[in-house]
């Protein structure tokens, strides 16, 4: 027992292991280094990609953006400044920094310019979505970063290159720098900014690590400058990183305990949490609700529990949907206002409900029309004396109680030489009511 549990690890190891697919690593550091230059042909291809995902971006168009992002070359200067640090090359970290920093500013200089020459200035969802990393793009970069650099080292690159480029999602936050330029919003170019150096840092390391994990050869193992030089610029560039992605995770952290809160404490049938806001400064928790009304006593019993979930300390703020005008003002009473839209929300239902009863006696009427015409070809075969046949909806009313009450009224239309008699009258009346579907029915006889 004690043989095969010591197996174990030799077993993982034998799934786990990268180092036999590994290939040529000359041509490996080769393919990269070449990746990293943007000059030419490169170029090119940056600064279109760069219009497209900004036309993406314009349009909310999630395919175009996905597009833009398969023909970018991003991501050459970032993989070639992870394997500089893993490799010690300084000759190649200095170029792709230097072309790294070129292509970043083309492609904010490039999404400036179409930003400023398109007439769509709206603020798309795709656009926003862009402003704001989360802890979820840091690992989203880490994990493509790992992804690539296994991938360009071994023989297994398929998709996976494209891949990496569409998840990472380097572009879109550059051309979103741009609109913030373009148009002024401070705060979309350093959000965008902001997420664009947390992929390069995260998919950069996760390339050092995976260089490191592959065994590369060091080229320049003895040059102690080079490698100072080195660490020194990991260290500040990582630096801010983590600092930014310590608060994204203490925010994503807070954001999943306000929604656990809110779903385990407040949520109740017939209630709709519509949205909730936290204020870090005052630790205020504003939750805006429509529908049934959450009592007091449900607030009291929430507010009481949310220690529980991480929020000690914090207030909280129901802003019942039922007045609507607290919202901008902060007053939970009745106000013209609401009582206004209450009315015409009133209004719209009643003449709804008018449209829809109109519809249906309309409908009601028009059958009869379709109707009489199919029942006359049936009628031929059974009743050959029919010439023709009229099905209209009347309604009766009645003079001693002012009642109204709806009959079908067949008209049928005879020959002079073949008339009913009242057996067969009988039988036609009986076969229409049947046919026709209804509880009453007037057969009229008409000569033709």
């Amino acid at each position: 027992m004690s043989m095969k549990i010591g197996n174990i690890p030799e077993k993982v190891n034998k799934y786990f292991n990268v180092l036999p697919d590994k290939d040529d690593e000359q041509e490996i550091t080769a393919q990269i280094s070449n990746g990293v230059s943007f000059r030419g042909a490169n170029l090119w291809v940056l600064i279109f990609a760069i219009f497209i995902a900004s036309l993406g971006l314009n349009i909310n168009s999630t395919a175009v953006i996905i597009g833009a992002m398969l023909i970018s070359p991003l991501m050459g200067p970032i993989i070639g400044m992870g394997l500089a640090v893993g490799i010690n090359d300084l000759n190649l970290l200095k170029r792709s920094a230097k072309n790294y920093g070129v292509a970043t500013l083309i492609s904010v200089l490039t999404a400036t310019i179409y930003f400023l020459i398109t007439p769509l200035s709206e603020v798309q969802s795709e656009l926003l979505a862009r402003t704001s990393p989360t802890l979820y793009d840091v690992l989203i970069a880490f994990c493509g970063g790992a992804a690539g650099i296994i991938a360009l080292s071994t023989g297994g690159k398929g998709n996976i290159i494209p891949g990496v480029a569409i998840a990472t999602a380097l572009m879109p936050p550059l051309c979103t720098a741009g609109f913030g330029l373009a148009t002024g919003h401070w705060g979309y170019f350093l959000g965008a900014f902001y997420l664009f150096f947390i992929n390069t840092v995260f998919i950069a390391l996760a390339t050092y690590g995976g260089v490191r994990l592959l065994q590369f050869k060091q080229t320049s193992e003895k040059d102690t400058k080079a490698r100072r030089i080195m660490t020194a610029l990991v260290v500040l560039a990582m630096i801010p990183a983590i600092f930014l992605t310590v608060k994204i995770v203490h925010q994503s952290v807070l954001d999943n305990n306000v929604n656990s809160f809110i779903k385990s404490e407040l949520q109740q049938f017939g209630t709709q949490i519509i949205s909730n806001n936290v204020d870090k400064d005052s630790l205020r928790l504003r939750v805006v609700a429509v529908g049934k009304e959450i009592t007091e006593a449900h607030q009291l019993r929430a507010k009481s529990r949310m220690q529980f979930y991480g929020l000690d300390g914090y207030q909280l703020s129901v802003i019942q949907g039922s007045y609507p005008d607290s919202l901008i003002s902060g007053n939970s009473e009745n106000s013209p206002m609401t009582t206004s839209r209450e009315n015409a929300h009133q209004q719209l239902i009643n003449l709804s409900a008018q449209v829809s009863e109109l519809n249906d006696q309309l409908a009601e009427y028009t059958r009869y029309e379709s109707l009489s015409k199919e029942v006359r070809a049936e009628m031929s075969s059974l009743f050959p004396q029919v010439n023709s046949l009229s099905i209209s909806r009347v309604a009766e009313i009645h003079s001693d109680t002012s009642t109204v009450s709806y009959h079908v009224v067949a008209i049928v239309g005879m020959s002079n030489a073949k008339q009913f008699s009242k057996a067969e009258a009988y039988k036609m009346r009986e076969w229409l009511q049947t046919r026709i579907r209804t509880d009453s029915l007037v057969l009229v006889e008409s000569e033709n």
